[in-house]
Parts: C-alpha cells; sequence; structure tokens
C-alpha cells in the first residue's frame, strides 16, 4: 500500500538523507494539505495510525476535538516517517523515551539524532541535527492575544525596552521573534518554562541577514544570547536563527543550538524540507 500512495507523488524524493555535524535540517508538513482526495486521505490516515504505539495512540485519542486528534496523528507519522530517511529503521520501528530533562530522545539510535517538534495552526515543523541540543518553535503569528502584554510581564528589561521603542505597526512583528526564540531556547534544553523567560535575553540584529527576495526564505542568524547574573548558561555555545517564509504572513520560526563548545564562529548548514508522511519529501532550494 505504501508504494501505491506514494507514486501518486512522483515529484517527491525517497532517497536517504546524510548529515554531518554542522547541518540543521528543517522539515515542513501541513496537516491539512496532504491529499489529493477523500480515498488517498482515508488510506493514508489509516498507514499514519498504524505506526504509532498503543501508548501513542492512547495520547492521540485523548485530545476532545477532531482537529487536534488529527494533528496529533500527523505529527507522530510525520517524525517517524522522516527519522527514517537517516537510517534504515521502518517508520513504525522507532521509540522514544523522555530523557533527562523530560525532552523525547530516541531509544537506541542507530546514530546520534537531536530532533524537536514544533506546531501551530496549519504548519508542523521539525529540526534534526547531530548530537547538539536543538530546540525550534513556530507560531501562528495572527492569532488574537494581547501578545505586547505577554511581553511586558515576561521578557527582560531589554528586550521590552527594544521591543517598545520601535515603531507601532512592527511591534507586533518583532514580538514573534523574541516569543519564538525564546521559546527555541527553553525547548532546546528541555525544560519549558521552568526556564523564567525574562532571565535570558536576545539581541537580533536587523542588518545582517540575506535580502535577497527570490529566496523562500528570509533568515536571520546574527543573534546574541545574554543572560541575568544568576542564570548559569554560556553564550557562546548557543546560535540561533530566525526563519521568514516567503508569502507567508502567517507564521514565525525560530532555532536555537546548543554544543558543549564555543560556536559562534562555526558556519552551520541549513536545509528545508516539504514531506509528506509515507510519500517522499522535496527540498526546498535557497
Amino acid at each position: 500500500m505504501k508504494n501505491l500512495i506514494a507514486n501518486n507523488f512522483p515529484l517527491l524524493q525517497k532517497d536517504k538523507l546524510t548529515l554531518a555535524k554542522e547541518d540543521i535540517h528543517i522539515w515542513i508538513t501541513k496537516p491539512t494539505q496532504l491529499f489529493a482526495s477523500n480515498s488517498q486521505r482515508t488510506l493514508l490516515l489509516k498507514q499514519y495510525s498504524s505506526l504509532l504505539t498503543e501508548e501513542e495512540t492512547i495520547k492521540q485519542q485523548r485530545y476532545k476535538f477532531d482537529i487536534d486528534k488529527h494533528d496529533a496523528l500527523i505529527t507522530r507519522a510525520f517524525i517517524r516517517d522522516l527519522l527514517s530517511y537517516y537510517a534504515d529503521v521502518s517508520p513504525n520501528a522507532w521509540r522514544f523515551e523522555k530523557g533527562e530533562k523530560d525532552k523525547p530522545e530516541i531509544v537506541n539510535p542507530p546514530l546520534p539524532l537531536r530532533f524537536n517538534i514544533s506546531h501551530t495552526k496549519g504548519l508542523i515543523i521539525c529540526a534534526v541535527t547531530l548530537s547538539n541540543d536543538i530546540g525550534c518553535d513556530v507560531e501562528d503569528i495572527n492569532r488574537t492575544n494581547d501578545v505586547l502584554a505577554i511581553a511586558e510581564r515576561y521578557f527582560s528589561a531589554q528586550e521590552t525596552n527594544e521591543l517598545f521603542s520601535l515603531p507601532q505597526e512592527v511591534q507586533r512583528s518583532r514580538f514573534f521573534d523574541y516569543w519564538t526564540l525564546k521559546e527555541s531556547y527553553i525547548k532546546a534544553w528541555g525544560l519549558g518554562l521552568a526556564i523564567p523567560l525574562a532571565d535570558f535575553t536576545f539581541t537580533i540584529n536587523d542588518d545582517a541577514y540575506d535580502k535577497v527576495n527570490n529566496k523562500p526564505f528570509t533568515i536571520k542568524n546574527n543573534i546574541q544570547l545574554s543572560f541575568a547574573p544568576h542564570r548559569i548558561d554560556e553564550p557562546n555555545a548557543w546560535k540561533s536563527w530566525l526563519i521568514y517564509p516567503k508569502g507567508n504572513d502567517e507564521h514565525r520560526i525560530a532555532l536555537s543550538l546548543r554544543s558543549d563548545k564555543n560556536i559562534q564562529h562555526t558556519d552551520f548548514s541549513l536545509r528545508f524540507f516539504n514531506t509528506i508522511p509515507l510519500c517522499g519529501y522535496e527540498e526546498i532550494l535557497l
């Protein structure tokens, strides 16, 4: 059945992928746009369900609303399938556990794959790398929350001052720069809001990024991280990125990577992939 479904997407690739130590792969799938027909939807969802363990199925079925059950199923199939492009492990054979920082880790990984997932309305992403801690976040920037009030309450003083010094029409966009970066940082640690958001500060250099208009993403990477005196961490062990999908006024993406050494001058390579779980992928060329 897998080959039959996959053959409906002849332009998608199914080849294995390799990762170097300085590579980060960002995978993207859209849970509401996976299917060309109702019959295809039924077949794929059935296959996705077959990949889950009994425990995962129970968790997925606990969601109250059908859309949340659907997204949870896609997310599970998504991560299982994409990991299989890096190793000779079938999607249903991966097993996961909570690591020492309560972050999902692969049980007995065939290579030191590290990953992190984030999802929001209409989009699921996963960042994959080797060995280093990785955190990613994607946000729907059109949500109706009073984001500036959130900033006043949770951001560091430096971030709040910078945010409110900007023209009012760009403050909301800058809020999501900070918010996604902060989420990616705490997700890389795997400690969630146990780390107060005011204990660390991002400084964003808006002049240092690729402004070529015909690329699918704008990427900012000259981002500095600093810490409150009581927060024990090493700024030089971190690299962070802000990603703006071209033609997409709905989403903001951030990545944070932590190493056990100074990586400020390390040239990391980012690659992006669109995928339909179990059907293949297409690299988004930068």
